[in-house]
């Protein structure tokens, strides 16, 4: 389809519920504007790249509006984008953001401008450009313009992690309410601070991501309190990053804590939701038995087969699962109204975890992707350990006929992380560096500042000069 012919067009009436819009000062809805997130281009993005995307955007046009006095952002200059970058990058009361948050804030304002002027909507893009590519007049046709306000150092090879002591201790008083030495405190009135600590010990224990954790079912998460070692549960592609379907393994001590939440206070907020009548047949539910999902609407209710593992993050909030004692959300993770809790209510309890933490003088920062590079640095590390150790008790031959059964550690932790190549699980060998770096440091002594201490001191001091 050529793509100028969408001006003429009104937008989309199917767009998936979840894909994101904005809106203006005013809060008046921009058809122009918002056609971009119902592009193709767009729609074929996960929901939270969409998301990314309007939240980049969305703050580049408000800076228009509110810093620089455009309210049309169709009019747009680069003298506009570069005032945004010294805002963002230099200014001394500015953000002054990462190289690799500004360089994905350029990628998201220039390919929401391309657009816009593909389809003939602005006249120019305020991103500058540079050409790439061959110069010769013969090849010519590898030429294309690329952004030209990108920084360089953006690839990420710092990060933060905890290790499982320090995770403990942020854990302990941020999220359940003890004060530094341990112990519960007495102004904390966190109901839901065994439901969170749950939360944050499954994404630390087994490298889930926010969004695939926050979309996992009852269904889905072992919970026998009676097992040992670990147990482990299918991630189905509709709900993980990139399709990376994958198997996830669950100590035993965090399924008997996903078993207590189940019975407790998940239980509890199902009863008080069920008492107000929040599971009832209205417009838009999704109820799902025997195979079969029945959607309900205004006009009436229609029902198809389906499959739990097919639904993908936005349907899974939706349904709703027929049990004896009446309607109930699939959803594992529900708010206090019994509902299930979304991915930005989650942020939050991170962001009031950390507040918490510094209040009471600990100096311990943690979010969601925190968990996720300590589960990646802790497992690789004590792999690693194991897997030199066993290796050294065999001959050549045993051991590589060991490595062709058990892998590589670093592979394995790949496919637990759902990493499409090793190459981005291998930014954790730089933690293990980091680790033997400390390690080798802490057995230099202190005596090596005093070099009357030391024996090179002490061969000095013997070398008298002959008079």
């Amino acid at each position: 389809m050529n793509l100028s012919s969408l001006v003429d067009q009104p937008p989309p009436r199917d767009v998936p519920p979840g894909t994101p819009f904005l809106l203006g000062p005013d809060f008046d809805y921009d058809v122009d504007l918002n056609r971009f997130f119902a592009s193709s281009s767009m729609l074929l993005m996960s929901v939270n790249t969409q998301v990314g995307y309007a939240r980049d955007i969305g703050q580049f046009l408000t800076f228009l509006s509110s810093a620089r006095g455009q309210h049309d952002w169709k009019k747009a200059l680069e003298t506009d984008f570069i005032a945004y970058y010294f805002w963002r990058c230099r200014d001394e009361s500015g953000p002054r953001v990462s190289a690799s948050t500004w360089n994905r804030e350029v990628a998201a304002i220039n390919k929401f401008y391309r657009w816009q002027l593909a389809v003939g909507i602005v006249d120019g893009n305020p991103v500058p450009q540079r050409v790439v590519g061959s110069t010769s007049a013969v090849d010519r046709r590898t030429q294309r313009d690329v952004p030209a306000a990108v920084m360089h150092g953006g690839r990420r090879t710092r990060m933060r992690w905890l290790p499982s002591d320090s995770y403990r201790r942020w854990r302990d008083v941020g999220i359940r309410g003890f004060d530094p030495n341990g112990m519960p405190s007495t102004d904390f009135r966190g109901r839901w601070a065994s439901r969170n600590a749950t939360f944050c010990d499954l994404m630390v224990r087994t490298g889930l991501r926010l969004s695939e954790q926050a979309a996992l079912l009852v269904s889905d998460v072992p919970r026998d309190p009676t097992k040992s070692g670990y147990q482990r549960f299918w991630l189905p592609a509709a709900v993980s990053k990139n399709g990376a379907a994958r198997w996830v393994y669950v100590p035993s001590s965090v399924a008997r804590d996903l078993d207590g939440y189940l019975r407790f206070d998940r239980s509890e907020a199902v009863a008080e939701a069920r008492d107000a009548r929040r599971y009832e047949r209205t417009p838009g539910a999704m109820v799902f038995a025997g195979g079969k999902v029945t959607v309900y609407q205004s006009s009436g209710a229609t029902t198809r087969p389906a499959k739990l593992d097919a639904m993908d993050r936005a349907e899974r909030r939706r349904i709703l699962i027929e049990t004896p004692e009446g309607l109930e959300p699939a959803a594992l993770w529900l708010s206090e109204r019994g509902l299930p809790v979304a991915v930005p209510t989650w942020k939050s309890m991170f962001r009031a975890a950390n507040a918490r933490c510094e209040r009471q003088g600990v100096s311990l920062h943690c979010s969601a992707h925190t968990l996720r590079h300590s589960f990646a640095v802790l497992t690789l590390e004590q792999l690693q350990r194991g897997h030199i150790s066993k290796l050294s008790e065999f001959n050549p031959q045993q051991r590589q006929h060991y490595v062709q059964i058990f892998g590589d550690p670093l592979d394995w932790v790949r496919r637990c992380l759902g990493h499409r190549s090793v190459e981005t699980t291998q930014i954790y060998l730089h933690a293990l560096a980091e680790l033997e770096m400390e390690t080798r440091m802490a057995l230099i002594s202190d005596a090596w500042d005093d070099p009357r201490l030391s024996a090179v001191g002490t061969v000095q001091s013997e070398m008298v000069p002959a008079s």
